[in-house]
């Protein structure tokens, strides 16, 4: 089984969360610093500060939890950061 993170990122005053999943979490990170991708809406919001991810076997499996994440309200999106990263530090992978 592939190993798959679903993460979520935010900007600077944690106005804006953006929810991904990726085979290479290190390669999804510095794409959001180097803002390869210009029109996209994490550079529109300055998304680029990796606040929580889950470690996940299978694409099939990740892909399902990102959608479940993605319905979440904001409130329990926070709460579930908040759990693994209470004060938002920026983790590094």
């Amino acid at each position: 089984m592939k190993i798959m993170y679903v993460y979520m990122f935010t900007n600077k005053t944690q106005s804006t969360l953006y929810v991904g999943v990726t085979g290479d979490l290190n390669k999804r990170l510095s794409e959001h610093k180097a803002i390869i991708h210009t029109n996209s809406f994490t550079a529109k919001y300055n998304i680029e500060k990796l606040v929580y991810f889950e470690i996940i076997e299978g694409e099939l499996q990740a892909i399902a939890r990102e959608k479940q994440i993605k319905k979440y309200s904001r409130q329990k999106k926070n709460d579930l950061i908040g759990i693994q990263n209470p004060k938002w530090e920026e983790l590094c992978f």
